[in-house]
């Protein structure tokens, strides 16, 4: 990464924005009434968001900043040497931003539906996510192994033999992945699989005066926090320990 730490803070800040426009948009499309989606969209609406808001990033902002849009990314990549530390809280800064930004973009074009919904859940689906379960526990497991998944997939997309010359194909890989994770294992939490995906948009619903929005849910809000860190880690390590990450 040769361009300098602001020009990367900036792209980890527009490439986080536009997932979280991605995809919690779609999750209004489908979860709000009134919206063209509501009925007709699905799970599928919410898989096609976040994996087209992570694989668009990294095609503009790949090569700058490395498209981590996620601090469990960027901590799990430092623990085998594949960041500095000393940009880790930087990168991480950026990526709250750029979710809370992204989420004001949701209401702003999604505000006349949030008065249409009185589904107190519904409203918190298109900010945060939660179990289905209602047990934190479940929610860990689900979060972790998710983003273990999600690292250790990463990890294999662009230091993979197939696509070692042909970096675009990994990101599209990297895209799919991400669809295929939702569609697979989002049917319990959500899910986030990235701290500032979960908390900064959390944080947009607890502030801002949202027709219709009940609680914040601030009890399960540390499992999308913790977790995907865990799993991150987790799965770093785990290919780093069987495959080359040099």
């Amino acid at each position: 990464m040769a361009s300098s730490l602001d020009t990367r803070l900036m792209a980890e800040f527009f490439g986080t924005m536009i997932l979280i426009v991605f995809g919690n948009g779609a999750v209004a499309n489908m979860a709000l009434d009134g919206t063209t989606g509501r009925h007709d969209g699905g799970w599928l609406f919410v898989a096609l968001g976040y994996g087209f808001g992570v694989m668009i990033p990294a095609f503009m902002f790949g090569s700058i900043s490395g498209n981590h849009l996620n601090p469990a990314i960027t901590i799990a990549f430092a623990t085998i040497g594949l960041f500095p530390w000393g940009e880790v809280m930087p990168y991480i800064i950026a990526q709250f931003a750029g979710a809370i930004v992204g989420q004001l973009i949701v209401v702003a074009c999604y505000w006349p539906f949030y008065k249409k919904t009185h589904e107190e859940a519904a409203v918190l689906m298109t900010f945060s996510t939660g179990d289905g379960a209602k047990s934190s526990l479940n929610g860990f497991v689900n979060e972790s192994l998710g983003t273990l998944f999600l690292v250790f997939g990463a990890l294999g997309a662009y230091h993979g033999m197939f696509v070692e010359s042909n970096v675009d194909i990994a990101n599209i890989a990297v895209g799919l992945l991400i669809m295929t994770l939702v569609i697979s294992m989002g049917g319990a939490t959500g899910p986030a699989l990235n701290p500032a995906r979960d908390l900064g948009p959390r944080m947009v619903h607890a502030l801002l005066p949202v027709p219709n929005k009940g609680s914040s849910e601030w009890q399960y809000s540390w499992v999308p926090v913790v977790a995907p860190i865990v799993g991150g880690v987790a799965g770093a390590v785990l290919f780093a320990a069987f495959f080359s990450v040099k």
